[in-house]
């Protein structure tokens, strides 16, 4: 048998894995052409204008965020307080006196907080200074020396009310005097004047803080002269207290931009704890205006009850304290009556809505009680009833209580607050006149 030959074979062999590859290659690249049929075509590219620049879209949020609510502004509430009368006896000027000078501050020091601290403080100042040249005089014919003045300005008091029955004691030269060296040291003052237009004119003091300004206008006035006669006659000089005119007044501040009216009259009879019938009579009528806020007063030496009276601003009621009693002063339960040693510290409370509207929100009291043997000192009264003791203190226990019985009996505790006020960065302005 011949011999089969392997070539033919081989050959054979090739070919048909040749054939293979070939038809496997046409798969892929048939595959791959059907492929970029279905690919989009790439967007032409428009090429930016010289000096422009393509801005890119940012994402879109699949929803707005909210904003939070912005809160509510708080309403702003500032603290006025005022005192009872100040008046320098002889025994006062001794105890302020230095040898060459005077300095009354260390006698007030003990209530400074209460001044200091006020969003705006404003005084009672019974007596005029002692005209230029003259000597210092005290009763009964008042003339202080101008140590006063720099002394109620350094312990924090913004202003006073001048109108008493005794701002003519030293004549027109210490009235003009007194009021010369107030506007020196920046003192606000009502009540008497250089001319008549600034005897009858309201003062008004722009108060700053939380980025709102009260305007307060003060107004004061007497109903007698120190010879008890009717002080119309000193008209050009000394504020006569007419009810109808105070009203008028009040008008007119609130139409000159005034947000609250005060008035401190000096009315009543000394050493009596009730209000008279004129007192009530001029209260009842302002109150019935509107257009006076509070009404805090001063003469008769000791403290007088507090009382809301119908009508006032927006027939809410209006607030008068009759008397404060004394501040500063040489009378205690030796000379007078028990009441005349201890006057009262009046914090009028007025709050400021965010739409601007300013309104008397409350007014409270607290005492304080002079200590005539104890260099003159004057302290607020719950200190010494807690137990406070000081180096100059001759006060017993049982004497500051009494007093404190006898406050007490008069004014009643429901208004009764005999905490300092806080200091918070009030700005007083005084609108020179």
């Amino acid at each position: 048998m011949p011999a089969h030959s392997r070539t033919p074979q081989r050959v054979f062999l090739v070919r048909r894995i040749a054939a293979f590859a070939f038809v496997l290659l046409v798969v892929v690249l048939g595959a791959w052409a059907i492929g970029r049929i279905g690919d989009p075509a790439p967007a032409a590219e428009t090429p930016a204008a010289a000096g422009e620049t393509t801005a890119v879209a940012a994402p879109t949020a699949s929803a707005e965020a909210t904003p939070s609510p912005t809160a509510d502004p708080d309403p702003v509430v500032f603290t006025m307080v005022t005192a009872g009368d100040v008046l320098p006896h002889a025994t006062v000027n001794r105890n302020a006196s230095t040898g060459s000078s005077y300095d009354y501050v260390p006698l007030m020091e003990p209530v400074r907080p209460w001044i200091e601290n006020a969003d705006i403080a404003l005084c009672s100042l019974e007596v005029p200074l002692a005209p230029v040249g003259q000597a210092p005089s005290a009763y009964p014919v008042f003339g202080a020396p101008e140590e006063l003045l720099s002394s109620l300005r350094a312990i924090g008091w913004d202003g006073c009310a001048t109108a008493t029955n005794h701002s003519l004691d030293r004549g027109v030269a210490g009235l003009v005097h007194t009021l010369d060296v107030m506007d020196s040291l920046g003192l606000g003052h009502t009540g008497t004047g250089r001319t008549p237009e600034e005897t009858t004119s309201a003062q008004f003091y722009e108060v700053e803080k939380d980025g709102v300004t009260l305007t307060i206008a003060h107004l004061s006035a007497t109903t007698f002269a120190n010879d008890y006669t009717d002080p119309s006659q000193y008209a050009a000089s000394l504020h006569a207290l007419k009810a109808d005119e105070i009203v008028g007044l009040a008008r007119q501040a609130r139409a000159d931009g005034a947000d609250i009216v005060l008035f401190t009259p000096h009315w009543g009879q000394e050493y009596w704890e009730e209000p008279d019938g004129l007192q009530q009579e001029i209260a009842a009528t302002i109150a019935a205006s509107g257009q006076v806020d509070v009404v805090l007063g001063g003469h008769p030496h000791v403290p007088q009850a507090m009382a809301k009276l119908d009508g006032g601003p927006d027939s809410e009621g209006m607030w008068v304290g009759y008397s404060m009693g004394n501040f500063l002063s040489n009378q205690d339960e030796r000379c007078c009556t028990i009441s005349t040693a201890t006057g009262l510290l009046m914090r009028t409370e007025i709050t400021v809505t965010p739409d601007g509207d300013a309104k008397v929100t409350g007014v409270s009291w607290s005492g304080a009680t002079i200590d005539t043997d104890g260099r003159q000192r004057l302290y607020p009264i719950q200190s010494l009833l807690d137990g406070a003791t000081a180096p100059e203190l001759t006060l017993t226990a049982t004497r500051v209580q009494g007093r404190w019985d006898d406050l007490a009996s008069v004014m009643g505790t429901g208004n009764y607050d005999p905490a300092a006020p806080e200091a918070d960065g009030a700005v007083v302005t005084v609108v020179t006149r």
